[in-house]
């Protein structure tokens, strides 16, 4: 059956493409996205007020969707800055030091820890554990803070969850939708998520040292947020920075095993890391600034959100437009797509698999785009299934390679949508590291983009 494409779906491409536009030129989208968010409404409802009030109804639902994200990155950054006032900070990155020596060994050992924490607990839960750790380390080795943000970002956002080898999630909703055995799925997006993990973080990594020794990245950039890592108080004692030094990984780690063993994920990964950090903030207030501690615990937390906002604040708009792509269109406009849609997104993603010749290079190529389309909603998820359900067609058609293009699929759409590209889906890391997410998803696209092009042709050739 050929999808129906409406005047809405076209409206969403041709404010997909400026976006874009504009972010390659360094220009802010907020006013783009806004107008998109204005017109979508005016076509569907055909209603001005109804128009008017969707830009704020959209504003609540992209502020709702990332109220978690907002919360963690406030707490841990309160947490932080405790850690730093105190000291405690500085005894804890002195192991770390030790190994990571210059720029080149801050990138991959942060990366390539990123990646194996992220594969057992996902991303997020993970920016926020490495990030206040190595994070000071990293500048001190003279990686700049946007190269920091990249390698968490590459590799726990991009390879890690892509390929999400131990927890399952994503090979369960593409092998269910392709109906085939989730073992085939990870089978197959093996030699992809090597590919693409491979090519995209060399590209990153060469990209990011050529422009660092043309001086468009400096490592004196450093220096402010270095300045800000170490001005720490005389508030506690040696023994007690050592004590507390020890104390905080140790319950961190008792999360990750409570993580394990609970199986919490996503969420609920996020919520227990989140908790735990304002229980280490509270107690360390408390003791540091004895008899101010209640005081001074307050005024941690307002820094904290204070940051979170500020961050936040740029990317509510462009989520906001990014939502209506997908399940926020009923919820903030109303029920005016087609009876059959399943999304603005999802829509475009299945008219280009209805409309393209079927060989096994084509097909690859079209699992690619149907990847990259329903990813730029931000979920990287919300996708999937479709690239799961096109894969299967196409499969049956060209006569096998099904589990190639299901992981195929999986990997663009995650990689596209799951962190690496798509600016509010990059917070995490870029609040970590105090960089603009739009300026993280302008480094992040041109190394993205050859790893797709080059995972793209090693399925073929495996197809």
């Amino acid at each position: 059956m050929e999808m129906e494409l409406t005047a809405l779906h076209w409206i969403y491409v041709v404010f997909i493409a400026l976006i874009i536009g504009f972010m390659v030129k360094r220009r802010d989208t907020t006013l783009i996205c806004i107008i998109g968010i204005f017109l979508l409404a005016l076509v569907a409802t055909g209603s001005l007020a109804s128009s008017i009030s969707g830009i704020f109804n959209s504003f609540i639902f992209a502020i709702t969707e990332l109220m978690s994200t907002i919360l963690i990155i406030s707490i841990i950054v309160a947490m932080s800055t405790v850690l730093t006032k105190s000291g405690i900070n500085d005894v804890m990155i002195a192991p770390f030091a030790k190994f990571i020596k210059n720029p080149t060994l801050a990138f991959w050992v942060i990366g390539i820890v990123m990646m194996m924490i992220s594969w057992f607990f996902w991303p997020s839960p993970a920016v926020a554990l490495l990030g206040a750790v190595l994070l000071p380390v990293a500048l001190r080795a003279g990686l700049p803070a946007l190269g920091v943000a990249m390698a968490m970002n590459l590799f726990g956002h991009g390879i890690a969850l892509s390929g999400d080898f131990i927890i399952q999630a994503a090979p369960k909703l593409t092998g269910d939708a392709a109906s085939i055995p989730v073992g085939d799925v990870i089978a197959a997006s093996i030699p992809l998520v090597i590919t693409m993990g491979a090519v995209t973080t060399l590209s990153a990594f060469i990209l990011l040292k050529r422009d660092m020794k043309l001086g468009r990245i400096k490592a004196a950039d450093n220096e402010g947020i270095v300045q800000d890592q170490t001005m720490s108080e005389d508030l506690l004692t040696l023994a007690q920075k050592k004590f507390f030094a020890v104390f905080i990984p140790i319950a961190f780690l008792l999360d990750v095993v409570a993580l394990s063993i609970l199986k919490l994920q996503g969420g609920d990964a996020t919520a227990l890391v989140g908790g735990t950090a304002v229980f280490i903030l509270l107690i360390l207030s408390l003791v540091a600034h004895k008899q101010q501690g209640l005081e001074k615990s307050t005024a941690y937390l307002i820094q904290g959100f204070q940051f979170g906002f500020k961050v936040f604040g740029p990317v509510i708009p462009i989520a906001a437009f990014f939502y209506l792509g997908d399940s926020g269109f009923n919820q903030i406009i109303g029920d005016y797509l087609p009876k059959t849609s399943l999304g603005i997104v999802n829509d475009l993603g299945a008219a280009l698999a209805a409309s393209v010749p079927l060989t096994k290079e084509i097909a690859a190529v079209t699992l690619t785009g149907i990847g990259a389309i329903t990813g730029l909603d931000g979920s990287g998820f919300s996708g999937i299934s479709l690239a799961g359900s096109v894969a299967k067609l196409f499969g049956t058609a060209i006569g096998g390679g099904t589990a190639t293009l299901t992981a195929l699929g999986q990997i663009t759409a995650i990689w596209v949508g799951g962190g690496t590209l798509i600016p509010w889906a990059l917070i995490p890391a870029a609040a970590i590291c105090n960089v603009s997410p739009f300026e993280l998803a302008r480094r992040n696209l041109l190394p993205v983009t050859i790893g797709l092009a080059v995972t793209t042709i090693v399925a073929m050739f495996l197809i």
